[in-house]
């Protein structure tokens, strides 16, 4: 008898703040792993739930709703506060690497997806093993010419460092689509539904199978937070 596929759902979902009141809207899809910026933080570290933070109302929270154990990686540099790299234990063994962009007034060329991209520079060692990075990048590449001070790197040159080792966007692979060219909004700023953009990403190594990718919907969704949950299942190849 041939051996069943493992299989992992990971969501991220930038929550807007009291993720204790809005887990349930998550959990109704059963995730494996959750990746939750703007989560206050809910109590001690446990091998089922991390977070890290300035204030205890508003950091990122990594959640485990089965069996994987969460790790704090022995190579966590807490000069990219935000971009956790964490060994995810269970089923299927990987590094997850939890993203929420954030804005950074003392060094403003690391701000957003500099901070992204700086943070990937020092960790691109851990890309050549099994990889998934998740979370809210704060960009999109129609933003990549903007700002009026050089950043460190820019989603383009993120996107370039990934695709060097082989790590592709879930998203854009599954509805085939371009960067910048998104159908599917992750963001309706200031809660408008005229105001609409993709900056929410899932970026995974040729280790995983992507076999369902799904966004969340405006009409459902924008209630509870101004983006909406990108929740992408595997199947271990």
């Amino acid at each position: 008898m041939a051996m069943q596929k493992r299989t992992i759902k990971i969501i991220s979902w930038n929550c807007k703040m009291a993720y204790r009141k809005k887990a349930g809207f998550i959990l109704k899809y059963h995730p494996d792993i959750a990746v939750v910026p703007e989560c206050e933080c809910l109590g001690e570290e446990t091998v089922n739930r991390m977070w890290f933070g300035d204030n205890r109302k508003k950091g990122i929270g990594i959640f485990s709703y089965s069996d994987y154990e969460l790790e704090l990686h022995e190579e966590y540099n807490p000069s990219f506060k935000y971009v956790i790299p964490i060994k995810a234990k269970g089923g299927i063994k990987f590094n997850l690497f939890a993203i929420w962009a954030m804005n950074d007034l003392q060094q403003v060329r690391k701000r957003y997806i500099g901070q992204v991209y700086s943070a990937l520079m020092y960790y691109k060692d851990l890309l050549n093993e099994p990889t998934v990075i998740i979370g809210d990048f704060n960009w999109n590449v129609v933003w990549d010419a903007k700002p009026d001070y050089p950043l460190f790197g820019n989603l383009t040159d993120v996107i370039k460092i990934l695709k060097d080792r082989d790590i592709r966007s879930i998203y854009h692979e599954f509805y085939n689509e371009g960067f910048g060219k998104e159908t599917r909004p992750t963001l309706f700023m200031y809660h408008k539904e005229n105001k609409p953009y993709h900056v929410d990403y899932c970026f995974a190594s040729p280790d995983f199978n992507v076999s369902d990718v799904e966004v969340g919907y405006f009409n459902y969704w924008i209630g509870k937070s101004d983006h909406m949950p990108v929740i992408v299942s595997f199947d271990e190849k």
